[in-house]
């Protein structure tokens, strides 16, 4: 499947990803076996933040995590529907990702998988609302934070995507985006 994603820059210099298609619909009773099966193209690839040269990877629990995790779960609406589709801009999300943030590991399961913490990074992508006709009106804009844990092997891992919350102060019409 084509992605159809760009990276915008704004005034303020802040990035977001522009994610032009919702292939995850609905805001009730979102398809999650497949958005973990979408998100199995990426297992074994890797990607750059720009802002902290920092090398990130797409190990084979990510699908699963992302999917069925307890903050998944408790998704409803709108932030339900933003997770399911930000899936599609993830080698963006991670490209643009900010202000990295360490946590210490306060798990015991994850003694192996998180040796030497988490670190949470601050994202966003922006999703379209369409029009009766099927024409992109407008998009709402999204903040999110990248967990990433620091395995025993060195590495670091996305492991789920949390915290999004809908921007109400920007909004993006269509026509910002063609000019």
């Amino acid at each position: 499947m084509e992605r159809k994603i760009n990276v915008i820059e704004d005034l303020d210099g802040k990035k977001t990803v522009f994610i032009h298609d919702i292939i995850f619909k609905g805001r009730q009773d979102i398809d999650w076996k497949a958005v973990e099966q979408y998100l199995k193209q990426y297992v074994g690839k890797f990607y750059r933040i720009e802002d902290s040269n920092e090398v990130i990877y797409l190990g084979a629990d990510l699908p699963d995590e992302y999917a069925h995790s307890e903050y998944t779960r408790k998704l409803k609406g709108t932030s339900a529907k933003a997770k399911a589709n930000a899936a599609q801009g993830i080698p963006e999300l991670l490209e643009i990702a900010t202000n990295s943030q360490f946590e210490e590991n306060r798990k015991e399961k994850h003694e192996n998988d998180a040796k030497y913490g988490w670190y949470s990074y601050d994202s966003r992508f922006a999703l379209p609302i369409f029009d009766e006709d099927g024409e992109i009106v407008r998009f709402n804009v999204f903040h999110a934070a990248l967990l990433i844990r620091h395995a025993r092997d060195g590495k670091k891992y996305l492991y789920d995507i949390m915290k999004i919350k809908k921007e109400t102060s920007t909004l993006f019409q269509s026509k910002d985006l063609t000019q």
